[in-house]
């Protein structure tokens, strides 16, 4: 076997990922399924987590486990920690995905700021930044003893950078503040971390640009004159910063933000 596919296998690895049901979750999962990697997939109750197991077990022959949490329950995320931690003696990796985002249904969220809720700004905070918190400080144990043990931590750009408003002219789609908050609080616990759990765990964040969800066709071409790569993101762009991150291909990196933008942050 050569260096790099060494470095990249996951085999023998075990990653728990949260928000293992929506889009970026479910493309997560199959790439690191590819590498060998098991899997421990974490959702709401109302995501049926069922057919993405199936799948990944009958094209890559992995062991995959299901939990169902309501992270923005302390109690719930408590469960969740003792469960893992009774049912696993393996957590090589975590990937921090699940998160309130900026087209999220929610009341007082996308909405002008003058009109967006303490509650829902509260609720937010709780899931985008508390729950990762938590889950890391629970999940050290296991992580400190295991082999390669990464932390990924999906972040924004919006955590880095202002929105610029011009976008979402003539959209009714917004931007949250709570969002972009939360995510930067999310991107300098990273930074806290990769300090802090060193040096058996690595800590890293992904900074996603905006991924293409069929919005108006104005906000779509708005946002790609505004990046230089001339497109929105997709899922599959995501693949290669999670195998990166996830493997040991970047068994050397910590504290990093990694900005998956089409060179958004560049100007």
């Amino acid at each position: 076997m050569g260096i790099i596919n060494h470095l990249m296998s996951l085999k023998d690895r075990t990653a728990l990922i949260t928000g293992a049901g929506g889009k970026l979750g479910i493309f997560i999962s199959k790439a690191l399924a590819e590498l060998e990697c098991d899997l421990i997939l974490v959702d709401h109750h109302n995501i049926d987590l069922s057919p993405i197991k199936d799948s990944l077990i009958s094209e890559w022959n992995i062991h995959v486990q299901v939990y169902y949490c309501d992270l923005e329950q302390d109690k719930h995320r408590i469960d969740l920690i003792n469960r893992v931690r009774g049912e696993n003696k393996n957590l090589n990796i975590l990937i921090n995905n699940a998160a309130f985002v900026g087209s999220s249904d929610l009341k007082g969220w996308a909405v002008p700021f003058e009109h967006q809720s303490i509650e829902t700004w509260s609720r937010a905070l709780e899931v985008n930044l508390t729950a990762p918190f938590h889950l890391i400080q629970g999940l050290t144990p296991l992580l400190k003893i295991a082999k390669g043990a990464s932390v990924i931590n999906i972040g924004s750009i919006y955590g880095e950078y202002g929105p610029d408003w011009r976008l979402y002219e003539g959209t009714g789609m917004s931007n949250p503040a709570a969002y972009g908050a939360s995510k930067g609080g999310l991107m300098q616990l990273t930074r806290w971390l990769s300090t802090t759990l060193a040096p058996e765990i690595r800590v890293n964040a992904i900074s996603p640009g905006g991924i293409f969800r069929n919005q108006p066709q104005g906000f779509v071409s708005r946002y790609e004159d505004r990046t230089p790569l001339k497109r929105m993101g997709n899922e599959v762009d995501f693949c290669g910063a999670i195998a990166y991150l996830a493997s040991d291909l970047s068994e050397y990196v910590s504290g990093q933000i990694i900005r998956v933008d089409g060179g958004w942050s560049a100007w």
